[in-house]
Order: structure tokens, then sequence, then C-alpha cells
């Protein structure tokens, strides 16, 4: 290990075996593996898996092709008080695209609850059919909120997770539906009015020191990066600009990487916002590739708070989304003990440290980088150790 990099060399010095130490070797073997993962690339993490590719069209397709149901045949996740949810659904403008767009939200509802920890109180769902309808065939959610996509009643959905969450607090926010952009402004169509990219832009402004994700899997979506980007949040869209109208597929490959967490590529047991993301661009791709189609959308992604999206993680964007978790796990393993809860949130704190870091990296001098990164790596090895000590308790 002595031909490591200075700040992996200088991290083994402060983690070696002296009399004393605070750190012991499993300390030091922590750190140094996380040290390694942040030097990587994340390509491996990234990567999509041959056999989910194979498999992930027809599990996209079958996402509005059969009727949801209201029970998950998975163990219900644990509800996160500390995460919200906001679905809306948009105009079809045709019967086929009302039943899809409204079966695709109806059933990241049901994920979003049921697999994910999402409290049904703090889940809202808007639809163009409402849930209960037997119409649409779609079942109403069970304890949680459904009113139409209006664009009073997406204003009513901000104001009641503005009041009920606080700073810190996750809220995840997805369109789903048809946009339109007249070379001036971009919109998402809704029941009525529609809300064009400022207005939502508006609408996030009373969020302000929560952590957001913003998914808007809609034509012409690319336009909301830029009024949308902010810091502690992160913005993805279906299409590179307002010039990529055609109906997207985006929405039915993210909302399949979400159900039993398929995108967990890594296979931690955990589904960050990046994973979700690189699984349904990589499917998406596919999808066009399979039809021998030219590919009309291209997703971006946008969380470094510069207005400028890309389609992969480059350019200083995705660390947010990577460290950022749709799951509820840190709540399962915490077990109700407030104690190791505290633990498993202060080395996620670290974690997103060390991403914010990473992104700021072209920003800094050389020394002053490895510096600070040692002493995240130390502290996320201290955290680590106290975790395993506490479970062993």
């Amino acid at each position: 290990m002595e031909n490591g990099s200075p700040a992996r060399r200088r991290v083994s010095r402060v983690l070696g075996h002296k009399s004393g130490s605070l750190i012991t070797q499993a300390g030091m073997l922590a750190a140094v593996a996380v040290l390694m993962l942040v030097g990587l690339t994340g390509v491996c993490a990234c990567r999509a898996r041959t056999d989910e590719q194979n498999g992930a069209q027809a599990q996209s397709q079958a996402l509005t092709q059969r009727p949801t149901s209201p029970q998950s045949t998975r163990p219900k996740a644990p509800s996160d008080p500390d995460k919200f949810a906001l679905i809306i659904s948009g105009v079809g403008g045709e019967e086929t695209y009302t039943k899809k767009f409204t079966g695709l939200a109806t059933k990241l509802y049901e994920t979003c609850v049921n697999e994910l920890g999402f409290d049904a109180k703090n889940t809202f769902l808007l639809t163009e059919g409402l849930p209960g309808d037997p119409e649409n065939a779609v079942p109403a959610p069970e304890g949680g909120s459904a009113r139409r996509s209006t664009a009073e009643e997406v204003r009513k959905a901000f104001e009641a997770i503005k009041a009920g969450s606080r700073q810190g607090n996750l809220v995840f926010i997805m369109l789903i539906g048809h946009g339109s952009f007249d070379s001036q402004q971009a919109k998402f169509n809704l029941i009525g009015p529609d809300l064009a990219a400022k207005d939502y832009a508006q609408l996030l402004s009373g969020l302000a020191g929560r952590r957001v994700v913003f998914v808007n899997s809609a034509s012409c979506s690319g336009e909301f990066v830029k009024p949308l980007s902010g810091p502690d949040r992160i913005i993805i869209t279906a299409t590179r600009s307002g010039n990529e109208q055609n109906a997207t597929v985006f929405a039915e490959h993210f909302i399949a990487g979400l159900v039993g967490m398929t995108a967990d590529a890594d296979k931690n047991g955990r589904l960050s916002v990046y994973e979700a993301f690189n699984y349904a661009t990589t499917i998406t791709a596919n999808w066009y590739k399979d039809k021998n189609r030219l590919a009309t959308e291209h997703a971006l992604i946008d969380d470094n708070g510069d207005g400028v999206g890309h389609e992969d993680a480059s350019g200083g964007d995705g660390n947010l989304a990577r460290v950022t978790y749709l799951d509820s796990k840190p709540i399962g393993e915490a077990g109700g003990d407030a104690e190791l809860a505290r633990l498993i949130g202060e080395r996620q704190k670290l974690e997103e440290a060390v991403e914010k870091l990473k992104a700021r990296k072209d920003q800094m001098k050389a020394e002053e980088y490895e510096t600070e990164l040692e002493k995240l790596l130390v502290e996320l090895a201290k955290v680590n150790q106290a975790i395993k000590s506490h479970q062993k308790k």
C-alpha cells in the first residue's frame, strides 16, 4: 500500500496501529475502502446489467397493461416521516394516454408507499382520471391523498408539503404526461390552465432547505432544468431541450427501476436517485435501438445547481444524486434505536460531504482537496466503526 496516492498514505498513517489509537484495524480498512471507492468513476455502479436490460422493456410495458393492486406482495417498507412525495399525471389528450399516465402515476404511488417507505399521508397523487374511477380501473390510494391534476390542486399539494415538512426532509416530485414549448416557455399539461417551468420554480422556492428530487418525464421537459436548478436540488428531465416534443417513454422505465429495487445496481439494498436515473436512461436508449428508431428523447440530470444538465455523471453533476436515496433502509436498520439512527444519519451526512467535495475538486488546489478528503474519510471510518460496535451490543 506504500505506493498509493498521497491521501491514501496519509489515511494509513492516521489509522496506523499505535498504542491508544482511537481507530482499530477495522476502521483502517473501512477508511481505505471508502477512499478507493471515492477514486472510482462509478462506472460499475452505473452500468446496467444485461439481464435487467433483457427484461426491463417487458416490465415497463406491464406497468401500464396490467391492473394495479392496492396491496404489494412484498413486505411493506417502514415509513419514514421525513419523506414527502408529489406525483402528477397530466392530461393525456386521448384515452390511451390518459389511461397510461394515470396507471403509471398510481403504480408509482403504490411503489413509494409500499416499497420505498413514503408515508401515505405525506404522499400526494394528482391524476386526470381520478383513482377509484371505474372507467380507468385505478384503485383509490389507501390512506393517501388523491385529487385531479389541476393547477389549483398542484399549488395546494405544494402548500401541504411545505406545511408538513421541515429543513433536511426529502421531497420527491414526478410529472408524468405531455409537455409543450413555444420557444419562450415550457409547460406541463394539466387539466385547465397549465403551469410553466417558472411556476414550478416559484413553488419550489417555498421548500427551501429541503432536499428536492424533481423529475419531469414529459416531452419538452429539458427546458425545466435551468429555471428549477438550485442548491440541494436534483433536477431530472426526459428530454434535453424543448425541441424534443414527441411523447416520451422515460417515465415507464424510471418507475420500472423503482419497482422491486430493480435499479439497485450495486446491490447494497439502497436505491439512489442516480441509480434510478442511470437505469432509466440506459433502458430508454435500448428501447429505441430495439425498435430501430431514432431516439427522440435524451434525459438530463442537474444536481450541482449550475442550471446545466448532463446525460451522465459529468460536468459536476451526479454526485448529490449518488448519495440521495429513495428507500427507507436506515429506518429498518435502526429498528427504533435512537442512537443507532443518529449514527446512521451522521454516516449519510459524511458520505454526502465526500460527494460534494468531489464536485468541487476542479476548483480547489490539490493539497487542499486531499487534506479535506482525508479529514472526511477519517471521520467516516470512525462513524462506521461506531455503528458496527453499537450493532454488536
